[in-house]
Order: C-alpha cells, then structure tokens, then sequence
C-alpha cells in the first residue's frame, strides 16, 4: 500500500493537485462570468428591449400617418368654411 502511495506521488506530486485545483477553479470563474456578461449584453432582456422598440416604432409611424390624413383632412374642411363666411 505504501509502495502504491510513493508511485502515485511520484507520477502526480501534490503541488500539480493544488495548481489544477486552482487553474480549475480560476476557468470555472472566467466561465461564469464570461457567460454572465454575455447574457446582460446580449441575453434575453436586450433582445425583448430591440424587439419592444421595434414595435413601438411601427406604432408611432402609424400614428404619424394617421395625424398628417388628420391634418390634411382638417385644413380642408378650415379652408372650405373660410371660403363660405363673407368677405369685409
């Protein structure tokens, strides 16, 4: 058994366990955070937001398009009572 101990310790020292332990560790960190980051910039809450905007978007040109035929619509019907009224 002790023959068995001294041949893994001299094929795996201790301080190779310690410094894959820690180089581990550090990966596992980086990933985390890596994946972290990923998702706040380009997770699901932006996409909702681009998509959000997209829709409110389409929705303030439509009602642009509806106030100018408003408008237009309006200034006609100014002009056509302006033109009934009489003249000084």
């Amino acid at each position: 058994m002790k023959r068995q101990e001294e041949l893994l310790d001299s094929l795996f020292p201790k301080d190779l366990y310690r410094t894959l332990v820690r180089y581990g560790l550090l990966f596992l960190i980086i990933v985390v955070l890596a994946v972290y980051i990923g998702n706040l910039l380009f997770g699901v809450n932006s996409l909702e937001v681009l998509y959000n905007l997209g829709v409110q978007e389409k929705t303030l040109k439509r009602k642009i398009e509806f106030y100018k035929r408003e408008n237009a619509r309006l200034q006609k019907e100014y002009f056509e009572l302006k033109e009934l009224e009489p003249k000084e």
